[in-house]
C-alpha cells in the first residue's frame, strides 16, 4: 500500500530547501501546526525556518528520519549512568558526539522547532559535557565573563563549599 503523504519544503536561515516526507517534518511541533494552519491549501508546502542554518537543519532532518526508523529510548530523570551510550542506543550516541558549536546550535534549533526527544537528546549531551566541571571552565564553555571580584568569587565559595564536597549523606544529628 502507497503511502498518500506529500513532502514538505524546510526552509533553513541561508534560503538552502530541504524536501522532507511531511510526517519526518512533523516531529516538529512548529512545522506539525504550520502545516496543519495551512491544510486548506494543497499547495506546496514550504516553511521558513530562520532561526536554523542549513548546516544545523540538515543534522535535525538527520535525527528526525532515523527517529522515524527507530524511535529512541526515552531520557528519564534521575539518570541511571552519566554516559550516553548506557542511556540511549548507539546510534544516537554517536549522534551528539559533535563539536560543542554545532551540539548548542542543535539545542536552539530543537527548541526553536519544538522537537521534544531531540531537545532531551541534545541537553543530555550537554549536561554530561559540563559535569564535574570547574566555574572556570563553564565560563570557557559557555563563553561567560566572570564579573566577581576575587574577593566576591571567594565568598562565594566559601558560602557554596558545601556543594563541591563528595555526595556523602549529612552526618546523622547527635541525639
Amino acid at each position: 500500500m502507497e503511502s498518500e503523504e506529500g513532502t514538505v519544503t524546510l526552509i533553513s536561515k541561508e534560503g538552502e530547501s530541504f524536501s522532507v516526507e511531511e510526517s519526518v517534518a512533523k516531529m516538529s511541533k512548529l512545522v506539525e501546526s504550520t502545516i496543519d494552519d495551512d491544510d486548506e491549501e494543497e499547495e506546496a508546502k514550504e516553511i521558513q525556518l530562520p532561526n536554523v542554518k542549513a548546516a544545523v537543519l540538515a543534522k535535525v532532518i538527520e535525527y528526525c528520519e532515523h527517529y522515524k526508523m527507530e524511535e529512541m529510548t526515552p531520557i528519564t530523570t534521575p539518570l541511571k549512568s552519566s554516559k550516553i551510550e548506557d542511556l540511549v542506543q548507539p546510534w544516537y550516541a554517536d549522534y551528539v558526539k559533535l563539536e560543542q558549536v554545532l551540539l548548542f546550535e542543535l539545542v536552539t534549533a530543537a527548541n526553536f522547532m519544538d522537537i521534544k526527544p531531540l531537545l532531551d537528546l541534545t541537553c543530555l549531551a550537554v549536561s554530561v559535557m559540563i559535569k564535574g566541571k570547574s566555574a572556570e571552565e563553564l565560563r570557557r564553555i559557555f563563553n561567560l565573563s566572570n564579573e566577581f571580584t576575587p574577593e566576591e568569587e571567594a565568598q562565594v565559595k566559601e558560602e557554596n563549599k558545601w556543594a563541591e564536597q563528595p555526595s556523602n549523606p549529612p552526618p546523622a544529628a547527635a541525639p
